[in-house]
Parts: C-alpha cells; structure tokens; sequence
C-alpha cells in the first residue's frame, strides 16, 4: 500500500524533503512506516517525535494504517 509521510520542521531539514511517499505492506503500523523512513535517512528520528494520521493525533506507534493515509510526523518546537 502507499502512503504519504510529511515531516516538518527539523524532520523536514534532515531528510531534505517535507513529503516523502512510502510502499509499505498492507496492514502496516505508523512504526513500519517510521522504520521505513530511518532506514532512508539514518538518525531522522533521533528525539521525540507527536504523530498524526490524516490529521488525528495518535498515541503509539501501532496505529495500524490504510492506502493512501497521511502520517504527519513533528517534532517538539520552540519560538517565541
């Protein structure tokens, strides 16, 4: 199945890209698509990471996904 992982802020900075699409198998977690995307770009994921699919938060990376589901990915920000 494909799906489409967006990465912002300093996710998006280290894998040099904000949208990266994903073939992963059918009945994949948000874990296997993280997997997927550190495989790619060793050390994207070296801190805390709030997960979203198609614009719901998700708690835990076992959240089963479908073809064609969004996973945001964000880091913790600061600013002022």
């Amino acid at each position: 199945m494909r799906v489409r992982a967006l990465l912002f802020a300093s996710l998006r900075e280290r894998a040099g890209a904000g949208e990266i699409d994903l073939e992963l198998p059918a009945g994949s977690s948000v874990d296997a698509a993280r997997d997927a995307l550190e495989a790619r770009h060793p050390g994207l994921f070296a801190g805390p990471v709030a997960t979203a699919v198609n614009g719901a938060h998700v708690r835990g990376a076992g959240a089963r996904l479908r073809e064609g589901d969004e996973i945001a990915f964000l880091p913790p920000v600061s600013g002022g």
